[in-house]
């Protein structure tokens, strides 16, 4: 009986996938491991594979178009056989959903039927150049499909010396389970230090075309998925959540100092931006309030704190979220979130990694900007606006002496979060933040 398979929910903000790319067309045929396609969310590029065998009978839309969460992208069946049985229900049911709903029907769920064939995902960097084969292991990375690379570390075999049988050489479950060493080792791919540093990585200079003098001109720049995304999820927590800002100056020559000293014998290098991730989950286990959401009808205090911390992508912004961090040493927090940072950049990752936060922060001191206010990141209450540290006079005892100043603003939701409840745990971030050594004890 053929299959339908439907777009799956990636992220929690996805109302639609792009069809980056189908790795197959109609006839052929298709088994439950294959890449059928690549879909491009809000936050990443993801490999779709069904669970079943059979011939690709339909494809829904072509590349470059979006399909909806649930919305058929292909029919997979036996050749031959008869799908249109299967669109002219999806229409029949798309009807059904469009007319009045009785006052006492339940609210829809947007779940997949369970008719539905399960699909399996993984995070994807952009699609390679058609000029890439599957030889050049130094230059690129291996071809194969999520299930076989699992597969073959499960085994302990080395993906890079398994010879794939799937399109354009692509390693899938058949081979690694096929797999047999032969006498001659396999060199290991060389180390591609620039696709491992986004951050030296440097985008073309932007061509500017000058207009004809006496000429008016303008370019239409079409919205990619997080950019439709942040628009609609960020205005509607502008006017929605009525937001109140609180500013407070930090003094960090000691953090300053505190940092230079937890470099020299730290593992990793810690940030500014880590110390603050940890000051803040601190403070918030002293304040449960702030670290709440507005659920409508009642307020949820989260048990757990979750820091997002905002970081500006190619397409947008996406915010990685460290979990658990007021039980991480800054050590920690520092891998964990370059860690993230590179997979944000590249692509790579994935939805539980930019999911649940609780807490966020915005830091743009690296921009060389003073202070600012950020707009709250649902679900979270509040959200911290971190600016640039700089000299700054200070009246002191009477005296003026230069100090190294912080601003921070503080973003609340008023239905969750009074003004003295944040202030109060404004007062706290401060004595971490300006004594980082209690964060240690």
């Amino acid at each position: 009986m053929a299959e339908a398979i439907r777009m799956p929910l990636l992220s929690d903000t996805m109302k639609e996938g792009i069809i980056a790319e189908w790795h197959k067309k109609v006839g052929d045929t298709v088994k439950s491991d294959d890449v059928i396609a690549e879909v491009e969310t809000d936050k990443a590029t993801m490999e779709v594979m069904p669970y079943v065998d059979g011939t690709l009978l339909y494809i829904g839309v072509e590349k470059g178009k979006g399909v909806p969460v649930n919305g058929i992208m292909a029919i997979v069946g036996k050749p031959g056989e008869d799908y249109q049985s299967i669109l002219e229900a999806e229409k029949g049911a798309g009807a059904a959903a469009a007319a009045p709903a009785p006052v006492a029907a339940a609210p829809a769920v947007a779940a997949t039927p369970a008719a539905t064939p399960a699909l399996v995902v993984a995070a994807e960097p952009a699609p390679e150049s058609p000029a890439e084969t599957h030889e050049s292991h130094s230059d690129e990375r291996i071809k194969a499909s999520p299930l076989a690379k699992k597969l073959a570390e499960d085994k302990g075999v080395p993906i890079q010396a398994i010879k794939g049988s799937g399109d354009n050489g692509r390693i899938i479950k058949r081979d690694v389970d096929g797999y047999a060493p032969s006498a001659v080792p396999v060199a290991a791919p060389a180390p591609t230090h620039l696709a491992a540093s986004p951050q030296i990585q440097k985008a073309p200079a932007p061509v500017i075309m000058a207009a004809p003098t006496g000429e008016e001109s303008y370019t239409d720049i079409p919205l990619n998925q997080m950019r439709k995304i942040i628009a609609r999820k960020l205005a509607d927590s502008k006017f929605s959540a009525p937001h109140f800002y609180l500013t407070m100056s930090i003094t960090m020559d000691k953090a300053i100092e505190a940092r230079k000293a937890i470099n020299d014998v730290s593992p990793v290098k810690v940030s500014f931006n880590d110390l603050v991730i940890k000051a803040c989950a601190m403070a918030l286990r002293h304040h449960p309030a702030v670290n709440s959401s507005w659920m409508g009808e009642f307020i949820r205090q989260n048990h757990h704190i979750h820091i997002g911390s905002a970081v500006a992508v190619e397409d947008g912004l996406i915010v990685p979220v460290i979990k658990f961090a007021d039980q991480k040493s800054l050590a920690q927090i520092a891998q964990e979130t370059n860690t993230l940072i590179d997979k944000a950049k590249t692509k790579k990752i994935q939805p539980p990694e930019f999911t649940g936060n609780t807490f966020t922060i915005s830091n743009l001191g690296m921009m060389d900007i003073d202070d600012f206010t950020a707009i709250i990141n649902p679900p979270d209450s509040c959200i911290l606006a971190v600016g640039k540290i700089a000299p700054t006079p200070v009246a002191e005892n009477g005296a003026v002496v230069i100090r190294q100043i912080m601003k921070i603003t503080l973003s609340c939701d008023h239905r969750s979060v009074d003004g003295a409840v944040a202030s109060r745990f404004l007062q706290t971030l401060k004595v971490y933040l300006e004594n980082p050594v209690t964060m240690l004890v």
